[in-house]
């Protein structure tokens, strides 16, 4: 085959080049396209090779290697994803080509018979006229017409008498080894020719008919009720020996099937003790049964045809597809229904124990389970998280959004590690308002026994729901803001009533609600879907999966996207109710520095008020985060930046503010600039001091001074001529911190301490 049809070709032809250029080709076909090449009836394997490495040095050969190995596993796991793809349609054709082996080992034997027959009758010199004159007369008949009967005829007539009472009294070892003495002679007897053809025909059919009794009797026997588990084997195998392996391997699953039904209709009989001890003892005596079904038939049938490992791996597959159905029917469906997770998942989770034990024998029927069994389990996932909301949402709506902590009388609290492990049991409980104590409680239980999840493919579910149902509980806690414009409608359950947390203390405890559930409560529940519950030692049960990490970073940092919106919603709320009054007026207007020229005096340099009330409630705020995110400064921190820069920011942008400012009839003058200058400052200063300044509160500040001063600048006044030195504005604002905060420690200050001339 010509380079010019293989991937590594390029325009230049260069072996080099056409590797290098691999990659990108590659990017673009599909694994069908780049095994077009090897599907020629023309491909020569020693060609191709011979073609590629003729001018390919070391380097560029092992590149060619590293490709046809890539390319070789990606055609397997396509190979292996056809077959899974593919797998019912593999047991039905395996199931039809068993049953026509079935069926040619049965016309072989017939044709046996009939070529024996043949060969025997051809013997006979008088072939025909013996034949037709004693068709239909019996062998009594036949050998009373002799005069001279022969030791061969008289063994005959003997071995015919002793095979009939051998097989009226059923003693079938017996049998078998007067069919095979049978068998022996029929040998010897074409070889010495000691029998006259019809004789030996009437052997011949004596010999298959009685052959034919037997595996009938044998067939009986496997069937019967009373049959004991060693009989039925004993039995299968001497049904094969006699010929008819494919009736007997068949009759051998048909009886473990009537067993099995039989011990279901009595266990259904009986009472059991609950849902889970009847899922247990239905799924162990399905379970056992397909494997003393597979271990009879390895045990007989080891070795032989395929078609039996076909039979019994259908058989297999259609009695779990039996177990699922019932399951479903008499426990699943009205568990589901009812948002029974726990029960569904334990029922499930012993059913796939039972089912992993016959895995060592190659028998894989998990995957029927799964397909039965996750719709219901997830059902009732969603039914849980659902009920999540509700509950929720109803506890939202009389919670008077207080701290404390959870009922100690709580028996098992799933959402705390072993008191053992600290000092004292306050060390460790969260504290938390009524509604979030029952979400975390509801999620820490959903989460409680998650393996089943994890074997049915729900973990991802359940870590979606998990998000959801904290995206839901953290829109009545952004309801429950005073003045809150949002008012959520989940799936059309209607608007979320809540109870308005008045307080800043009690708005703080929303805050504290949503961050303690993402920052440690609700990851100390998801971590158990990282747990491997196949160990058969503590420690492996308990060893974290290495790949279940990334998901459960991208869902803490999902929760914490849901923990700002609510802190978002909190600053602007508290922003707005500085900036504006009730009737909607701005307090924070250009007027405030603009009318200061009108008075013509100096006045007493003093933060504005708004700022003032800024340094207030951001100190208030300070006080209490403080108590309430104790080992979260952090996050208090955080909030304390965010509400300060909402303000600055909001000051920055107004569009409004900046056009009076700008091109507004009255100019910004000489007091104004320094009054703003000095309000910039203020908070700068006390947001320094308060460790909550930050590189864009600060960015914002300098922003807002810096086209201030540009604006007096265009009017022809120079603003560094009028502003003071910095210490000035320091000076002035720590002193105002000290008053607004009841710390001066003086009485009299003098005059020209806050003049701008002071510092001169």
């Amino acid at each position: 085959m010509s380079l010019d049809h293989t991937p590594f070709v390029t325009p230049r032809g260069s072996v080099s080049s056409s590797i290098g250029n691999s990659a990108e080709l590659e990017a673009h076909l599909t694994l069908s396209d780049k095994l077009k090449v090897f599907k020629s009836s023309t491909f020569d394997p020693n060609a191709y090779v011979a073609s590629k490495s003729r001018s390919m040095n070391e380097k560029e050969i092992r590149h060619l290697c590293a490709y046809l190995v890539d390319l070789k596993k990606a055609s397997a796991e396509e190979m292996r994803k056809s077959v899974l793809a593919n797998y019912s349609a593999f047991i039905r054709t395996s199931k039809e080509i068993s049953d026509l082996e079935g069926e040619l080992l049965s016309m072989r034997n017939l044709l046996s018979n009939q070529a024996a027959l043949v060969h025997g009758l051809a013997e006979g010199c008088q072939l025909g006229s013996l034949v037709t004159g004693n068709e239909d007369s019996d062998m009594d008949d036949i050998i009373n017409e002799k005069t001279d009967i022969s030791k061969t005829e008289k063994w005959l007539i003997g071995y015919l008498e002793t095979l009939d009472v051998l097989l009226a009294e059923k003693r079938v070892d017996e049998s078998m080894a007067a069919l095979e003495e049978g068998e022996k002679m029929t040998k010897e007897i074409i070889q010495g020719k000691t029998l006259s053809p019809s004789l030996f025909h009437a052997l011949q059919n004596a010999i298959t008919e009685h052959r034919q009794k037997l595996a009938d009797q044998l067939a009986e026997t496997i069937c019967q009720p009373s049959t004991r588990g060693a009989e039925i084997r004993s039995t299968a195998l001497a049904l094969k020996i006699l010929g008819d392996g494919p009736r007997a391997h068949t009759l051998l699953l048909k009886s473990h099937k009537e067993k099995l039904n039989r011990n279901m209709q009595s266990l259904e009989s009986t009472t059991y003790g609950g849902v889970s001890a009847y899922t247990a003892s239905i799924s162990h005596l399905v379970f056992s049964t397909i494997s003393q079904a597979a271990s009879d038939s390895l045990t007989v049938f080891a070795g032989e045809e395929p078609a039996y490992t076909s039979e019994l791996v259908t058989w297999a597959v259609r009695q779990a597809e039996h177990f699922s159905l019932l399951l479903k029917k008499r426990i699943l469906v009205s568990i589901a229904a009812s948002g029974g997770l726990r029960i569904a998942s334990e029922c499930v989770h012993v059913c796939l124990s039972h089912c992993h034990l016959l895995e060592a024998s190659g028998m894989a029927l998990s995957p029927v389970l799964i397909k039965h069994f996750r719709p219901f389990v997830e059902q009732a996932l969603h039914t849980n998280l659902k009920r999540i909301e509700q509950s929720s949402a109803a506890l939202a709506a009389a919670d008077d959004w207080l701290l404390a902590y959870a009922p100690t009388s709580r028996s098992n609290n799933t959402a705390l590690p072993p008191a053992s492990s600290y000092s004292s049991l306050n060390s460790y409980q969260p504290k938390l308002s009524i509604s979030a104590h029952k979400f975390n409680s509801m999620v820490q239980e959903i989460f409680e026994d998650v393996g089943p999840l994890e074997i049915l493919q729900l973990d991802g579910l359940a870590l979606e729901g998990l998000h959801q149902v904290f995206g839901f509980y953290v829109n009545l806690l952004i309801n429950a803001m005073p003045g809150s414009a949002v008012t959520e409608n989940l799936e059309g359950t209607g608007p979320k009533i809540v109870k308005i947390a008045e307080t800043e203390t009690q708005q703080i405890a929303l805050l504290a609600n949503a961050i303690l559930l993402a920052d440690e409560l609700l990851p100390r529940a998801v971590i158990k879907l990282s747990v491997n519950t196949k160990g058969d030692d503590d420690s492996q049960r308990r060893a974290p999966d290495k790949q279940r990490l990334p998901e459960q970073r991208e869902l803490k940092k999902r929760l914490q996207r849901e923990v700002d919106r609510l802190r978002d919603s909190f600053c602007r709320q508290h922003a707005l109710e500085l900036i504006f009054t009730e009737d909607g007026e701005p307090l924070l207007n250009a007027q405030m520095y603009l009318s200061m020229e009108e008075k013509g005096e100096i006045p007493e340099w003093f933060p504005s008020p708004i700022f003032q009330e800024l340094f207030v409630k951001l100190t208030g705020v300070a006080s209490i985060v403080s108590d309430v995110f104790v080992g979260r400064e952090r996050f208090a921190t955080i909030l304390l930046m965010r509400l300060a820069e909402t303000v600055i920011l909001w000051l920055s942008d107004d569009q409004t503010f900046w056009e009076e400012i700008e091109t507004g009839p009255t100019p910004l003058g000489q007091i104004g600039l320094q009054q703003l200058y000095l309000d910039m400052q203020f908070v700068m200063i006390f947001s320094s001091q308060g460790r909550y300044l930050s590189r864009h509160l600060h960015q914002a500040i300098k922003n807002i001074i810096s086209r201030a001063i540009e604006t007096v600048a265009a009017t022809g006044l120079d603003p560094m001529s009028v502003l003071p030195e910095d210490e000035w504005f320091v000076e002035v604002s720590e002193i105002a911190i000290k008053m607004i905060t009841g710390k001066a420690a003086f009485d009299n200050v003098e005059e020209d301490a806050y003049s701008p001339t002071g510092f001169g």
